[in-house]
């Protein structure tokens, strides 16, 4: 019986454990420290984080005027942050965020900060997948709720300046995020899916060359969606940015890669020599036909 309940324990503490704690501190691959899943202020004045986040934090210049006009109707708001320690955007803009919400007295209890991961296979996501369903494909991103209901974030970084973008959206005033073609594509998949865009996309392609912001916009949500396995949404986003970006070597790459994880050989192989006819002198374009090569000759003779 007491082995049962021990053992009953530690099946709680493993399967639980980690969703339950807070400020948890990992180290990468290469021996640097990250923290991942839900933190606080507490988490980045670890000594691992503690250089950066508190020069950041002091070193910032706070415009009074805008963060008073901030203190009562930023209360009437919940506040979600997704950030990465390994990030340089984020090592800037949150440190910068919570002086200003430090000087609004911004409720606690309201504010919600998670850490994603920067992995090839856990590509900005959380360890308890805090950012499913939340379309966050850069960070920071800070999300604004009213009533339970998001009325707008702010991604990477600000138009202006924090706080004023900050102002902005409490105020209920007429406020695009960065990254408008990524967060557009995020809505339309979303709302329509794969299949749907296909056929209208002679529209489409136009469309979104107005606005993106040079290839690795859509680049990088391609990579979350193939990061979270999400293959349909992740080729067609490479694929549509070739369209646009026809003369980019890097997003042939993308592609390639993309057709690689699905076991598309044909499709990388294509997509891969295209990378060396405008690169010819790209280092992973021939490694990788080497190991496409050698995988189909394995499995032809398999067969």
């Amino acid at each position: 019986m007491q082995r049962t309940v021990l053992f009953l324990i530690a099946f709680i503490t493993f399967s639980f454990g980690f969703s339950q704690t807070i400020n948890h501190e990992v180290l990468d691959d290469k021996g640097k420290a990250k923290l991942l899943g839900k933190i606080n202020k507490d988490g980045l004045k670890k000594p691992a984080f503690a250089e950066w986040f508190n020069k950041n934090y002091d070193d910032y210049d706070v415009n009074d005027k805008v963060v008073k006009k901030l203190k009562d109707s930023l209360n009437l708001y919940t506040i979600k942050v997704f950030l990465g320690t390994w990030c340089g955007d984020s090592r800037k803009e949150i440190p910068r965020f919570y002086s200003i919400i430090d000087q609004t007295n911004f409720p606690e209890d309201q504010l919600e900060v998670f850490a994603l991961d920067n992995g090839t296979e856990n590509y900005k996501q959380g360890p308890n997948g805090e950012e499913k369903n939340m379309n966050v494909h850069r960070v920071p991103t800070f999300i604004f709720y009213k009533n339970g209901k998001e009325v707008n974030r702010i991604v990477e970084h600000p138009k202006e300046t924090l706080e004023r973008d900050i102002l902005t959206i409490v105020n209920g005033e007429r406020y695009s995020p960065n990254y408008m073609a990524a967060n557009y594509m995020q809505y339309l998949l979303t709302e329509k899916g794969v299949d749907s865009l296909k056929q209208d996309e002679t529209n489409l392609v136009p469309r979104l060359a107005e606005f993106v912001k040079g290839s690795r916009e859509l680049n990088t949500l391609g990579y979350v969606y193939l990061r979270a396995e999400q293959f349909d949404k992740a080729l067609y986003l490479f694929d549509i940015n070739t369209k646009i970006f026809p003369y980019k070597y890097n997003v042939y790459d993308s592609l390639a890669e993309a057709f690689y994880e699905t076991g598309d050989y044909t499709e990388a192989l294509k997509n891969y020599y295209k990378v060396l006819s405008l690169k010819p002198d790209d280092k992973n374009a021939p490694e990788m036909i080497d190991k496409i090569q050698l995988k189909t000759e394995a499995m032809n003779k398999e067969d």
